[in-house]
C-alpha cells in the first residue's frame, strides 16, 4: 500500500516497513518476495482472479485487490507456502481492515481464493487472435505498453520484450580492477562455496548462480566488486578514457559507471560527478571510498543550471559556493547517462509497469534533448561524448542522436564497435550504436551512442 501511495518501490521503503514491524531478516526477505512478486505478475493475477470472481477485480477497493493478489501470488507462484496458509492469511488481513473498508470482505476473499484453488489452469488468450491481450495477460504488462511494442517492433519481438519484464534478473558483479582481477575474485567466491562464473560479454563481469546478500559476499568490504548488470558494464568502454584525462559524468548517481570509468583510467586524472540529489551523490562517494577510487570530485546541482552558471561566471558574473572550486570546461570525455522512461529495466523495477504512462516518454525526450545540447558544450574539440539510457524507445535513443547531430554539425556519430569486446559486436546497430534490446544473454535493455566533436 505504501508503494501504491508513493508510486515507487525502494529499498529504503522496505527498510522503513521492516523496522516499523520489527521484522527479522527472514521475514523481511519474505515480505520483499511477496511485494515484488505481486507487482511483477499483477495483471496475470488479476486475470486469473477475474475468471473465478463475480466482480471485476479493478472495481474492488484497493485493499481488497491487494489481499487477493497476495493470496493468489502465493497459490500460483510459491511452492513452499501451504495453500491453506495463503488463503487464511489473506482472509485474516482483510478482516482486520473491515472498519476501514466499512464492511467485512473476508467472506468474499475466502470464496474467490478457494475457487482459484479448485479451478484448473486456463489456456492463455490466443496470440493469433489478439496478441495485445495475450501478452498483457501472460507477461503481466500494461496494455498501452504491449500495444506500443507490437506497433514499433512487431509481434515476435514484442513478445520477447514482454517476457523479459517478468524474468528474474541475475545477480551480476563488475570486478574492480583497481583492487583485484576477475580470476582472483572467482577463486575467492569459489573458496566461499559461492556458485559463480564469468559473464559472456563483459570481460570484467561475474554472474552468480543464485541471489545472495551482497554484503555477505567475500570481497565486498574490500571493494573487490560493484553490483552492476552486464549491459551497464559495456557503456563506459565506449568513452575510451585514458589515464590523466578530464571526464564529466553528468548524471552520476549511484556511481556504477563513475567508478568503472575511474578503473579504466587507472585511478589517474579527474572525474567530475554531477547529480541533482545530494543524498544520491553521497552514495556515489561512498561507493568510491569502498572501491578505492580517489579521482572523483562531486558536484551537486542540475546540470543545465550549472552550465548556465558557468557561462555567467565566464562573462564576469558571480559563481555560487558549490561551483567555486570546480571548472565545467574543456572535458576530454563526457558521459551522459540521461534520465529516461526506464522501460528497458522493468524486470528490476516491477512497480514501474503500473506507475509509468505513455506520456513519460515524451516528457523525458524533451529533457534528454536539452541535456545533450547543453552538456555537449563542455566537450573540448576532438573529445568524445557517450549518451546512454536504460530505455529502448526510439524517441529516447536513436532519434535523439539523429536530431542532435543534424542540429550540431560539429559532432559526428561514431561506431561503438571498436570499443566493445568481440562478444559484444552483435549488439551494434546498423547505425553503429550499442543496443542490448531483446537480447538472449539475460542483460538489461540499454542503449548507448558515441559522438565526437570536430577538432
Amino acid at each position: 500500500m505504501a508503494i501504491e501511495k508513493a508510486e515507487q518501490m525502494s529499498e529504503e521503503l522496505f527498510d522503513q516497513v521492516s523496522s516499523a514491524a520489527s521484522l527479522d531478516q527472514r521475514d523481511r526477505a519474505f515480505m520483499v518476495e511477496l511485494t515484488r512478486g505481486v507487482l511483477r505478475y499483477r495483471a496475470t493475477l488479476d486475470w486469473r482472479l477475474g475468471l473465478v470472481a463475480d466482480r471485476r477485480i479493478a472495481k474492488l477497493p484497493i485493499l481488497v485487490q491487494t489481499a487477493l493478489r497476495l493470496g493468489a501470488y502465493q497459490l500460483l507462484y510459491l511452492d513452499r507456502v501451504p495453500d491453506s496458509a495463503a488463503v487464511n492469511e489473506s482472509v485474516r488481513l482483510i478482516k482486520q481492515q473491515s472498519r476501514r473498508l466499512g464492511r467485512d470482505w473476508s467472506g468474499f476473499v475466502n470464496a474467490v481464493l478457494r475457487a482459484l484453488l479448485r479451478s484448473p489452469e486456463p489456456a492463455w488468450p490466443d496470440v493469433a487472435q489478439d496478441p495485445v491481450t495475450s501478452f498483457s495477460v501472460r507477461y503481466s504488462c500494461p496494455v498501452w505498453l504491449v500495444e506500443r511494442w507490437c506497433r514499433d517492433w512487431g509481434v515476435e519481438r514484442a513478445e520477447v520484450l514482454c517476457r523479459a519484464t517478468v524474468e528474474m534478473p541475475p545477480l551480476t558483479l563488475r570486478v574492480n580492477r583497481l583492487r583485484t582481477s576477475r580470476g582472483a575474485l572467482l577463486a575467492e567466491l569459489a573458496a566461499a562455496d559461492v556458485d559463480a562464473g564469468p559473464t559472456s560479454i563483459s570481460e570484467v563481469g561475474i554472474q552468480l548462480a543464485r541471489a545472495i546478500s551482497v554484503a555477505d559476499l567475500p570481497g565486498y568490504a574490500a571493494g573487490h566488486f560493484y553490483v552492476e548488470d552486464e549491459a551497464g558494464q559495456l557503456i563506459p568502454l565506449l568513452l575510451d578514457v585514458q589515464p590523466g584525462q578530464r571526464v564529466l559524468d553528468a548524471c552520476a548517481a549511484p556511481g556504477g559507471k563513475t567508478t568503472h570509468v575511474a578503473a579504466l583510467m587507472d585511478n589517474r586524472g579527474t572525474i567530475v560527478a554531477v547529480d541533482r540529489s545530494a543524498v544520491r551523490l553521497d552514495l556515489v562517494m561512498q561507493n568510491c571510498r569502498r572501491l578505492g577510487v580517489n579521482i572523483v570530485t562531486p558536484l551537486v546541482g542540475d546540470m543545465r543550471a550549472l552550465i548556465q552558471e558557468e557561462a555567467a561566471s565566464g562573462a564576469g558574473g558571480s559563481t555560487g559556493a558549490a561551483r567555486a572550486s570546480v571548472s565545467l570546461r574543456a572535458f576530454d570525455r563526457i558521459l551522459l547517462d540521461a534520465p529516461c522512461s526506464g522501460l528497458g529495466v522493468l524486470r528490476r523495477h516491477s512497480d514501474g509497469k503500473w506507475h509509468k504512462t505513455p506520456e513519460i516518454i515524451a516528457h523525458h525526450r524533451v529533457a534528454q534533448m536539452d541535456l545533450l545540447a547543453e552538456t555537449s558544450r563542455l566537450l573540448r574539440p576532438g573529445g568524445v561524448l557517450v549518451y546512454s539510457t536504460c530505455s529502448i524507445e526510439p524517441e529516447e535513443t536513436e532519434s535523439i542522436i539523429d536530431e542532435f547531430c543534424q542540429s550540431h554539425r560539429e559532432f559526428q556519430r561514431e561506431s561503438a564497435a571498436p570499443w566493445l569486446p568481440p562478444a559484444g559486436l552483435p549488439f551494434v546497430t546498423p547505425r553503429g550504436d550499442l543496443s542490448t534490446m531483446a537480447n538472449m544473454n539475460k542483460m538489461d535493455a540499454f542503449f548507448a551512442a558515441r559522438v565526437r566533436r570536430s577538432e
